[in-house]
């Protein structure tokens, strides 16, 4: 397969001729600063200027018309008013023009959608893609090519930058220029009318410069496509994404405990993480992750070692090492083999090793050289607390060495250096080598952690995704049903038949339409029982009062029903009231609540929590995307808080987990196989011991009626 074909965006990114329309002489316009970029930064194609006045601009001759132009066109960069963008863009498409940047704002981010759709639609009938528009450019090292309006020059390097924000996106580039942080591309996305993060990486993925990507993300448009380009890139290549905006989901998706929990941005930090991506709170995080990262060799394994002169900052380090999740080497006898020669008797050699604050350069030099060399310890945390006695003309010169052991040993090595003006000042200087020191513990065990999460992610094995054995033609008839009657949930007795549909345990039961059929019912089925309301209208059935539990008798029976029809009624006065549901009550277990909605962006999601009727004050759920292997699926359910619960506490028996992973599958299944459906949960989703099973005891399924407009 040639490169073009892997890559179908090469010719974005490196270009054989570039175009500017809207190029201006004045200094001041936005066309005269791409103009002079793309000249400046030493582009290696053609450069054409495009402009009603002709003449020169900056020595090269103006064409009027991009038609006019006898070359091929691979870049166009129009920069001239909103109103003129269309019939740019026209001319562009007559030229055939393969990819064309608008630098212009006034669309959709100002509710103009119609002349940006048009746009695209011109682009693609002529094989043109469209990035923006409402951007400022896009560097590429490989092409030297500068297409911005920036006015700080770019450095080539390692690191990409995929921005939706174009002010940000500027000042980011001032901000590697401060940082000395080389970059292989930066990529100002927009309204991502056309070209988005996910064509962009198919890109960056086998970029040979590229080893960091770093992106600013303010909305997911095809989330479905992103996942699928996140998970390919993040087994190649660090991926860090900074995120901001936070939506609310429609009234439908918060009919549900599901929906409620399930904020969109709890389901992008949900995702990023199932995806391997790094997410960082703070652009300052995420540049230092960028930066250490695009420096530092990856960690061979897991066991770390922190080397200090001071105890307090040693147990701070320690404490991030916890939180950022880098696990400390403790073999003593290693420890001590190891770093003894240089340690005092009132030091020590555990780890965190204390070389006390007596050390000098030399005895930092030969403490920090003893990890790189050592094959028992992967990765190193140097730490520094100035003092008196040490010979502080020699610090900066300490640390380079030893950071180049460190790489020429291919082990990471963070740097946090506490003190005065002198340490300030090394450390400035070596921050602009590109060696990583910090002033602070925290960011420099953090660049670590980030450096483990990527090698962790990087370990685990590829698996197949699960699919369940389901009856999808039963389900999809079951829908069809309930739209047919026009409603847009199911009632108790259908959301059971989906559940027998796909493998998922449910009590025996059986729906009474008047308080007789309850008794006749109840006597046939066996006591104790449960009894629920049936309606279309009434989702959260404890909040009702319509639910009964321990009916032993039919005098239970006779009294819940007058209750819960009471209960309702005042509740609901419109309600439409279809009976009562009749099941057996069921054995008491762990109660899980699972469920999976549609998201907007991401599509299928599945979540899983602590059920029951505190899982709105609980909170403790976990979400995936979906489809899922069983490992996935494991993972999402060992990391809530009340895990332990299904292990067994106080001689309690491990509970059938695997069966909990089976049902959250088997929910993800639906929704794939349903595309009505948008919104389903099982809760409670009583959990009994292994081997014992389980059982959905209430069930809550939402669909999408096309006869309504419900988005």
């Amino acid at each position: 397969m040639s490169r073009e074909k892997s890559n179908p965006l090469k010719s974005l990114f490196e270009p054989g001729n570039f175009a500017v329309i809207g190029a201006s002489r004045d200094e001041k316009k936005i066309g005269h600063a791409i103009v002079r970029n793309l000249l400046k930064g030493g582009f290696k194609g053609g450069i054409y200027p495009v402009s009603p006045k002709s003449g020169e601009i900056l020595g090269m001759k103006v064409y009027a018309d991009i038609r006019e132009i006898e070359d091929e066109i691979d870049m166009v960069s129009i920069c001239v008013p909103s109103g003129l963008c269309l019939e740019a863009v026209r001319q562009c498409s007559e030229k055939r023009v393969r990819n064309i940047q608008i630098i212009t704002s006034g669309f959709s981010e100002v509710g103009n959608n119609r002349d940006e759709e048009e746009m695209v639609a011109i682009a693609k009938s002529a094989g043109s893609r469209i990035l923006g528009p409402n951007i400022f450019g896009m560097y590429c090292g490989a092409s030297s090519m500068n297409s911005t309006f920036s006015a700080t020059g770019i450095n080539p390097g390692s690191v990409a930058i995929l921005t939706q924000s174009g002010a940000l996106g500027i000042a980011m580039i001032g901000k590697t220029a401060v940082e000395n942080m080389g970059l292989s591309a930066i990529v100002s996305l927009g309204n991502k009318s056309d070209i988005d993060e996910a064509d962009l990486l198919e890109y960056l993925i086998d970029d040979a410069s590229t080893r960091v990507i770093m992106m600013y993300i303010e909305g997911v448009k095809k989330g479905e496509r992103l996942i699928r380009m996140l998970k390919r890139t993040t087994k190649e290549k660090p991926v860090i994404v900074i995120k901001s905006g936070k939506s609310k989901r429609g009234a439908m998706a918060a009919a549900s405990h599901t929906g409620s929990l399930a904020g969109s941005d709890r389901i992008f930090d949900s995702i990023m993480k199932q995806m391997g991506v790094l997410r960082a709170d703070t652009l300052e995080a995420a540049f230092d992750w960028a930066k250490f990262l695009s420096i530092c060799p990856e960690p061979g394994g897991d066991n770390s070692v922190i080397v200090t002169n001071g105890g307090g900052i040693g147990v701070l380090a320690t404490d991030a090492c916890e939180k950022f999740g880098i696990d400390l080497y403790d073999n003593q006898d290693v420890l001590k083999s190891v770093f003894g020669p240089v340690t005092p008797s009132f030091g020590s050699t555990k780890n965190p090793v204390d070389i006390t604050g007596g050390a000098m350069a030399g005895d930092y030099r030969t403490a920090l050289s003893a990890p790189a060399l050592s094959g028992e310890m992967n990765s190193t945390i140097a730490l520094y607390c100035e003092t008196a006695t040490f010979d502080s003309e020699n610090l900066a010169p300490m640390i380079r060495e030893t950071f180049e052991r460190h790489l020429a040993a291919n082990k990471p090595i963070a740097y946090a250096a506490v003190g005065g003006e002198s340490v300030e000042k090394a450390m400035a200087l070596l921050r602009r080598e590109n060696v990583p020191v910090f002033s602070d513990v925290e960011p420099a065990v953090s660049c670590l952690g980030a450096a483990y999460r990527f090698y962790r992610y990087r370990k685990e094995p590829i698996e197949p995704y699960c699919k369940p054995d389901i009856n999808a033609g039963r389900i999809n008839e079951i829908v069809d049903s309930v739209i047919a009657d026009g409603r847009n949930s199911l009632l108790a007795a259908e959301g059971r038949e989906v559940m027998i549909a796909a493998g998922i345990n449910v009590p025996k039961s059986g729906i009474a339409k008047n308080i007789g059929d309850a008794v006749d019912l109840a006597e046939s089925m066996g006591y104790p029982l449960v009894m629920k309301i049936v309606s279309r209208d009434i989702l959260h059935k404890s909040d009702a009062g319509g639910i009964a539990l321990d009916l032993e008798n039919r005098d239970d029976v006779m009294h819940a029903y007058e209750a819960i029809i009471h209960n309702c009624r005042s509740y609901r006065p419109d309600a439409s009231i279809e009976g009562v549901e009749l099941a057996e009550m069921a054995q008491k277990g762990v109660e899980i609540v699972v469920g999976a909605i549609r998201d907007a962006s991401f599509g299928p999601v599945v979540m899983c929590g602590l059920g029951g009727i505190y899982v709105e004050v609980m909170k403790d759920v976990s979400f995936r995307s979906f489809p899922l292997s069983v490992n996935e699926t494991m993972g999402m359910v060992r990391e809530l808080r009340s895990f332990p619960l299904l292990l067994g506490v106080r001689g309690e028996q491990r509970k059938d987990i695997e069966g909990v992973v089976d049902a959250i599958i088997k929910l993800g299944a639906i929704l794939k196989s349903c595309d009505r459906i948008t919104d389903m949960e099982i809760n409670p989703l009583a959990v009994y011991e292994q081997n014992s099973g389980l059982k959905a005891l209430d069930v809550r399924i939402l669909v999408k009626n096309p006869k309504e407009d419900r988005t």
